[in-house]
């Protein structure tokens, strides 16, 4: 059988393998030695970085040990749920790692293997589908058809400097479109992509700071979904905080494309918090709803996203929309040996069997994983990621288990 060898990086980010030990993952804040059924092949589009401030660790005669190298991580692209964090030891003048999700790596076969598992077909989310040469171009063309639309040109901006997906697709005139068109939340995440604290990390986008019109957001909305293939017009992006707390203009929107189109899907990403606009939100016609949660348990809910509401809000949001026949996700941001904790499952078995919503997307987290154990209750009793995903998919065969929104109509 192939060793799984451990890997380590230099200041300058080059990476070696180091023979003499084996590769190791992290589960929660324990260590494991990685085995074959761990791992896949690193996908095309996954990204490599080291860990500054952060020595790995291999696996030699029984013992955990610390390498001279920095620590070596993945960036998996969508559609792969990591089972395994990097194991490291932190220098105790670490700074907080950036907002990735960091998946443990190891060379096996002579290949770099990560520990992950495949969860949904990602070929709408492929790389290699967007940032083509002709972007500029279209996005030129969209921004001559609606003039004017600050939506349109924070969308355009999206898309070049943070290379957003569901931005691009407005120029590209197909599948999921974003529509940013909140500046306010009314929670504060851990791992806020739009908004974060100066002592924590810097943000990967930047919030929109205007409040869009109706107009704006209808002529969005009816542009992308009577041009694209599969189009799906979505509210709640990484740009912007909660998009029920505009629920005014969001609803007027609403009824004004469906004025002008039948075609396409309306969709809105959200904690579900504010059940009141979620309820105006879905009485106008919404198809489906995408609702952020990290666990069941009301307490471990609140200490990530630290909101100006509870759980039981959002419990009543979700049973709202399936009352009225809105297909609900839930985003479920997953961290190995927090997710999958046994106790954690027992609170999801609770709260499925009373919210029996339609599909189930895993994301990996993007947060450092020191700082997110640090706010979280200790227990390392946990089942593992294949074992969680698969005693859900048993207990609730009729709940699709994937890592995105699909087109349902």
């Amino acid at each position: 059988m192939s060793k799984i060898i451990a890997l380590m990086a230099d200041e300058r980010g080059n990476i070696f393998d180091v023979p003499e030990f084996e590769g190791v993952g992290r589960i929660g804040e324990k260590f494991f030695k990685l085995k074959p059924e761990d791992l896949i092949k690193l996908p095309e589009s996954a990204d490599l970085m080291f860990l500054p401030q952060r020595k790995a660790v291999g696996f030699r005669h029984g013992e955990f040990l610390t390498l001279k190298g920095q620590a070596v991580s993945a960036i998996l692209p969508q559609g792969y749920t990591r089972t395994h964090l990097p194991a490291f030891k932190k220098n105790s003048r670490a700074k907080i790692l950036p907002l990735y999700g960091y998946t443990a790596v190891a060379l096996y076969k002579n290949e770099i293997y990560a520990a992950a598992i495949y969860t949904d077909e990602n070929f709408k989310w492929d790389p290699v589908n967007f940032n083509t040469r002709d972007l500029k171009k279209m996005i030129r063309r969209v921004k001559n058809d609606l003039p004017n639309n600050r939506i349109v040109d924070q969308v355009a901006n999206c898309s070049l400097k943070w290379h957003c997906l569901t931005a691009q697709n407005l120029f590209y005139r197909r599948w999921e479109c974003g529509i940013p068109t909140s500046p306010v939340c009314n929670a504060n995440c851990l791992g806020c992509i739009s908004l974060q604290a100066a002592e924590c990390c810097p943000s990967p986008q930047s919030r929109i700071n205007f409040k869009p019109t109706v107009e704006e957001i209808a002529d969005v909305g009816i542009y992308h979904l009577s041009h694209a293939e599969e189009g799906i017009i979505s509210f709640g992006q990484g740009c912007e905080g909660e998009p029920s707390l505009q629920f005014e203009n969001i609803s007027a929107a609403i009824k004004k494309i469906r004025e002008k189109t039948s075609r396409g899907q309306i969709n809105i990403n959200t904690n579900a918090g504010n059940t009141f606009g979620i309820k105006k939100i879905v009485d106008v016609g919404l198809n489906s709803m995408r609702v952020s949660i990290i666990s069941a348990n009301a307490e471990n809910y609140q200490k990530y996203y630290r909101a100006g509401y509870k759980l039981d809000a959002v419990k009543d949001s979700i049973r709202y929309a399936l009352d009225k026949n809105v297909h609900v996700s839930l985003n479920m941001l997953y961290m190995p040996g927090f997710n999958d904790r046994a106790a954690e499952f027992a609170a999801w078995k609770d709260f499925l069997a009373d919210l029996p919503v339609q599909m189930i997307q895993v994301r990996n987290l993007n947060f450092d994983p020191d700082e997110f154990f640090k706010i979280m209750p200790r227990d390392e009793n946990f089942l593992g990621t294949k074992e969680f995903l698969q005693k859900l998919k048993k207990n609730f065969p009729k709940v699709s288990i994937g890592s995105f929104s699909h087109y349902i109509l």
